[in-house]
């Protein structure tokens, strides 16, 4: 099976309205006001207050799809999520979401398809503005996008015409908030703690997108339609928590599961290995993309020219072969066989010899994104090793900063905001958070995998791979679409290759595994051959699968 991927892998290098609310009026400033303001007047409502209840706006538009012209509905709103058990009727959090309908379709029989990003602790702008929505920003391919004004442009590759869309952000990101009880400020801080200790955390945010679907479903009348998953970067981790609770425990039998830039187990990670000695394996299933990287920016002569799918296999086998067995040995390693190693990860990487020595054969992801161009003091992009800029501390042992996403995203956030203003007719007195940056939030890796014993705490590295396993064990009919770029280091694309490779399902759900990788990063969607090519393959999962007549 492995083989079958990798050939794959290898493969897709030819690839090449009115607002629902009004404005707040601009209030009164200065001592003057104040004493005239009648002490019977009502004060202002607190956003807080206002997401109390679920909020709304909807619009129309058309947007054309590979040349055909598509007409829909536009919803921008949030939804209000209660607690569960005891508190089932005391609202929690407020999760914004903008939800796009095809017109003149029977919506019951239509495939919908809920969508996030991961961080964790990211909205959803990046797939909105970049992938599905039907309006995409304009960016440099893989240099710093000039500062505004940004273009907005029809989204030729818009998932529209394969499916409807539900963009999701995650609790307390985007318009969303949560949203503390309490009669006195010092009440409502105490319960926003204990909200935020429950939320933020692997399974209390699956929890919260669980109960955001299914009121989803029945406010909209779809729970009929196909459903599909989508998820990115953490939003993978997310998607396998979050099937085995609606097939398992909400009765949500899914149509697909579709994963960008996978992670699921968080022990193949290469951001800081060197923190789990004895575990090798991140430096091995990273090593392909380091020998992509250092081929894109022209450092392995002996691969120049069109050689980057020999590269890849000849990359591969030393990963899984002399390189791993030499890192397995540790410290009994002999020398002269440290040395020929280290020569051989020379050819495969570019980085000098000498360094490759003094760093013991185990080179972070932060280390070569600095190391790599070094002698130009560049930096390497992590989520898109295409990109480069300018090295912050070239005495440094490791970048701290990404070239790829200081390019872009200010044209994300910056398009996002005035479109959701000017055609979405939404949030023109709210504030939209890309990311969580928040004084409580404190991620709880802790996970309880499914049939975990009652001592397990949940301790330990994140893993999933049980979680989506079971999903697919529980409903065998489900389909699983992975997709990755070669030049992504945040989830390197054969770390996702060998997640899914030692899945616990038996033989015969293997077959409802599909594979499909670009020559592009972690946002594959940033490079438009490669978003084209996403579109057309992700269209034809959700064709093949949605079980109907065709």
């Amino acid at each position: 099976m492995k083989a079958n991927r990798l050939a794959v892998a290898i493969a897709s290098l030819l690839l090449c309205s009115a607002p629902a609310f009004a404005a707040a009026p601009p209030s009164s400033t200065g001592s003057s006001a104040s004493a005239a303001a009648s002490e019977n007047s009502t004060p202002p409502e607190s956003l807080t207050q206002r997401l109390m209840k679920p909020l709304e706006s909807t619009t129309t538009g058309t947007v054309t799809v590979e040349g055909k012209s598509i007409s829909y509905k536009a919803v921008a709103g949030t939804l209000v999520i209660n607690g569960t058990g005891a508190k089932e009727s005391t609202p929690e959090v407020a999760m914004s979401y903008f939800a796009y309908f095809k017109q003149g379709v029977d919506p019951s029989r239509r495939p919908v398809t809920f969508i996030y990003n991961g961080g964790p602790g990211s909205s959803t702008v990046w797939l909105h503005m970049g992938a599905w929505g039907p309006k995409r920003v304009v960016t440099n391919d893989d240099t710093h996008t000039p500062a505004a004004p940004y273009q907005l442009v029809n989204n030729d590759y818009s998932l529209l015409d394969a499916s409807d869309l539900v963009f999701i952000d995650m609790p307390g990101t985007g318009f969303g908030r949560l949203l503390p009880q309490g009669k006195d400020d010092a009440a409502r801080m105490a319960d926003r703690k204990e909200l935020a200790k429950a939320i933020w955390g692997v399974d209390g945010d699956a929890q919260a997108f669980s109960r955001f679907i299914t009121q989803f479903l029945s406010k909209y009348n779809r729970w009929n339609s196909p459903k599909y998953l989508f998820g990115e970067s953490y939003g993978t981790t997310r998607s396998a928590v979050l099937s085995a609770i609606l097939e398992e425990q909400d009765n949500v039998d899914l149509n697909g599961v579709i994963l960008l830039s996978q992670i699921l187990n968080f022990g193949t990670s290469i951001d800081g290995p060197g923190a789990d000695p004895g575990n090798d394996l991140p430096y091995v299933l990273a090593l392909p993309t380091y020998s992509a990287t250092a081929w894109y920016h022209h450092k392995l002569p002996k691969y120049d020219g069109d050689k980057l799918g020999q590269l890849l296999k000849d990359s591969i086998a030393f990963a899984k072969g002399e390189y791993r067995d030499a890192l397995y040995a540790g410290s009994t390693l002999d020398p002269a066989k440290e040395k020929a190693v280290a020569e051989k990860l020379h050819e495969f990487t570019g980085l000098p010899v000498a360094y490759l020595l003094k760093a013991n054969l185990r080179v972070s992801g932060g280390m070569f994104e600095h190391e790599l161009q070094i002698n130009d003091d560049l930096a390497t992009g992590r989520l898109d090793t295409r990109f480069s800029g300018p090295e912050m501390d070239p005495m440094a042992k490791e970048s701290y900063y990404d070239p790829q996403s200081a390019a872009i995203s200010s044209a994300y956030v910056s398009a996002f905001n005035s479109y959701v203003r000017n055609d979405l007719k939404f949030g023109q007195d709210m504030s939209y958070r890309p990311d969580l940056y928040d004084a409580n939030f404190n991620w709880d890796m802790k996970h309880r995998t499914p049939g975990a014993p009652p001592w397990d705490d949940g301790s330990g590295t994140l893993n999933v791979m049980i979680d989506l396993a079971d999903a697919m064990k529980y409903n065998p009919n489900l389909k699983v679409m992975l997709n990755g770029g070669f030049y992504d280091l945040a989830t390197p694309f054969y770390a996702a290759i060998y997640e899914e490779d030692h899945l616990p399902i038996p033989q015969s759900l293997r077959k409802n595994i599909s594979y499909a990788f670009y020559p592009s990063g972690h946002m594959v969607y940033a490079h438009i051959p490669s978003l084209k090519q996403l579109h057309d393959n992700v269209a034809a999962f959700i064709d093949a699968t949605d079980n109907q007549q065709h």
